[in-house]
Formats: structure tokens, C-alpha cells, sequence
């Protein structure tokens, strides 16, 4: 039997298309103590050659963070590989210092508020006097 070209170029598959998705935002890994105590006393029993790279590709590490795992070791095993919180450092909670701020705003705000009370005097005082109004006076009272 023979084939046509005609049915030959229909049998042939179609390129294959890559993926046009994008895909999701990688996320951050985390490794705790155990484990990278695990892979460098993995990595520090290998003798043969590749087999470092061999264990780096099946974790799928990079040799940076060997290194670093390294140094946190040397520093203290559980003091250099406890999680760390990110960010900014948390300020230390001084009671004293707090009250300070807290009484300044308050002596600040009210000296604003008597300002603005002796202000309302004054004003009142002279209408009183355009007007010919006269005022009791105070004897050191409240009223």
C-alpha cells in the first residue's frame, strides 16, 4: 500500500504548545532546626564526589544555604537556628517614660484649653464694658 503525501501531513501531530499560564507567586520557604541539622550532617558526611550536589538537587537547596545553616551552627546550634521573627524589632515597654508622654499631652491640652478659656474672658470683659454692662466681682469663689 502506498501512502499519499496528503495522508501523511494529515497523521502529523501538532506542535505542542507551551503553557501560557503564569504561574502563582512563589512562596517563601521555611526550614526549622531539625531539618537543617539533618541536611548538614548529611552534607557533612559526604565523601563521594557528587554527592553533595546530589543532595542539594534532591532538597532542592543551594550551596548558600549550607554556608549559612553553617555559620548559625557555629554561632549556637539552638540560639543561631531557632526561627526569627521578621521585621522590625519590638521596642522595649518603658512604664516611666510612657506616663511622661501621656501626662505631657494631657498638660499640653489643657493649657490650650485655658488659653482659649481666659481668651473667652477677655472677649466677654470688653463686650461688658462697650455695652456698659457692669460685672459682679469674684470674692475668690467659684462662682
Amino acid at each position: 500500500m502506498t501512502v499519499s503525501s496528503q495522508d501523511a501531513q494529515d497523521q502529523t501531530p501538532e506542535p505542542v504548545r507551551p503553557e501560557t499560564e503564569v504561574p502563582e507567586k512563589a512562596k517563601r520557604r521555611k526550614f526549622d532546626a531539625a531539618y537543617k541539622l539533618r541536611i548538614l550532617a548529611e552534607a557533612d558526611g559526604c565523601t563521594e564526589h557528587g554527592a553533595l550536589g546530589e543532595l542539594l538537587r534532591r532538597e532542592g537547596l543551594y550551596s548558600s544555604h549550607l554556608r549559612t545553616w553553617r555559620e548559625q551552627r557555629e554561632a549556637g546550634v539552638l540560639a543561631g537556628l531557632k526561627p526569627r521573627r521578621r521585621g522590625r524589632k519590638a521596642k522595649r515597654k518603658d512604664v516611666v517614660a510612657e506616663e511622661n508622654q501621656r501626662l505631657k499631652r494631657d498638660n499640653e491640652r489643657l493649657s490650650e484649653r485655658l488659653q482659649q478659656a481666659e481668651t473667652i474672658i477677655e472677649v466677654q470683659k470688653k463686650v461688658s464694658e462697650i455695652l456698659g454692662v457692669t460685672l459682679p466681682k469674684n470674692s475668690g469663689g467659684n462662682n
